[in-house]
């Protein structure tokens, strides 16, 4: 028994000085970068999204929640505004009542229109034949006048002859008779001067009518032109209200994930607050840190990978997209070959294709191959930093 157990220490004893030696060894001897391959860490980036509020409004329901895959055009957040709603109702209210009130001035508008030339050509005719027979009449009764005059003078010539017994008494009657029935006939006549004198005065009336007529023409033609004015003022004010009711519905601009749920259900948000915060996956890349020297090497296009500390023998396929044009003091969370390196470029590292291993913020290495250089097949081909 003695013996097994000093076999097995012997043995436990040996395994450690193998592996002492190993790390020393590693220690000694560690892994290095190719000269053809610049290595960095830093965190996987993305451009957000964030979905905010055109108008203010109160949050009545919101349809997703954090990590929650979402397509573009999907309904995501519900707002209400009953300020909207009853601005909308009113400039309703006005709109239809403006349209009843044209559609009234266009029946009137009609009407008039097919009333005026009967107004015209009674009024005119009319006044032109009363005139005419006013003139006609004058003249007659100018006439007769005369008649009745030369009357008057033969019956007091008669009755001055018939008192002498001159003449009969037969002629006195007659010529009595004719005064009386030419007299007769004046009054007959001036009558008639009256009844078309009230006939010129109805014409002259029916003109006058017919002038206020085209007036209320003039002023319904003006009436319906201001209407239509305002109609179209109105419908427009209205797609306005409603395109405002529209943005009340907040829709993914991208096919993507909610990052951050930022208004809850309930509350009052003001316009330009942020509801929802998304990320669309093809807009994720890493971000890393080159030192100077190696920054005039890089090139944009060049190709790279990107690992994950999870997945160190998965390596994703990327290229460089983005350096910054502009050296920054090195961010305390980067680690870099050297202590004396104090300003680092950004470099961003994009994955060819979206990658559902990469989420926003998780940490990462990249490696650029700089020429035809040859890219590592797992993160433990590389040295650590």
């Amino acid at each position: 028994m003695q013996l097994f157990k000093k076999y097995w220490l012997g043995l436990f004893g040996a395994a450690l000085v193998v592996l002492a030696a190993f790390m020393i060894y590693e220690k000694l001897h560690p892994k290095k970068l190719p000269p053809n391959l610049i290595q960095g860490v830093g965190h996987i980036d993305g451009d957000l999204t964030t979905l905010n509020v055109k108008y203010p409004g109160r949050v009545v329901k919101i349809f997703v929640g954090e990590g929650d895959r979402v397509k573009r055009g999907e309904k995501l957040a519900q707002l209400d505004s009953d300020e909207l709603r009853a601005r909308l109702s009113r400039i309703a209210a006005e709109e239809s009542a403006k349209r009843d009130e044209l559609a009234s001035k266009r029946v009137e508008l009609e009407i008039s229109k097919k009333r005026l030339p009967l107004l015209l050509e009674k009024s005119s005719a009319g006044l032109r034949a009363a005139e005419s027979r006013k003139a006609q009449l004058k003249a007659e009764i100018s006439s007769m006048r005369e008649v009745v005059e030369q009357d008057d003078r033969d019956y007091a010539r008669a009755e001055n002859l018939y008192a002498k017994r001159l003449i009969q008494k037969e002629l006195l009657e007659k010529s009595a008779l004719k005064l009386k029935t030419d007299s007769q006939r004046l009054q007959g006549l001036i009558h008639k001067e009256i009844e078309v004198e009230a006939a010129i005065s109805v014409a002259k009336a029916d003109m006058r009518e017919a002038e206020a007529v085209q007036k209320r023409i003039a002023a319904l033609q003006k009436g319906i032109a201001a209407l239509k004015e305002g109609v179209k003022a109105a419908a427009a004010a209205k797609k306005e209200v409603e395109a405002m009711m529209k943005e009340m519905t907040l829709a993914s601009p991208v096919d993507g994930y909610v990052v951050e749920k930022i208004a809850n259900e309930g509350e009052v948000v003001g316009s330009g607050m942020a509801v929802l915060t998304l990320i669309d996956p093809d807009s994720l890349y890493l971000k890393i840190f080159v030192d100077t020297i190696e920054n005039g090497k890089i090139k944009i296009g060049d190709r790279a990978v990107i690992f994950l500390d999870s997945y160190p023998d998965r390596p994703i396929e990327a290229k460089v997209v983005r350096i910054a044009q502009r050296a920054e003091f090195t961010p305390k969370e980067v680690n870099v070959r050297s202590d004396r390196i104090q300003r680092v470029f950004a470099l961003h590292i994009k994955p060819l294709k979206a990658d559902p291993l990469l989420k926003l913020g998780i940490p990462a290495t990249g490696v650029v191959a700089l020429g035809n250089g040859t890219l590592p097949k797992s993160l433990n081909d590389l040295p650590q930093l």
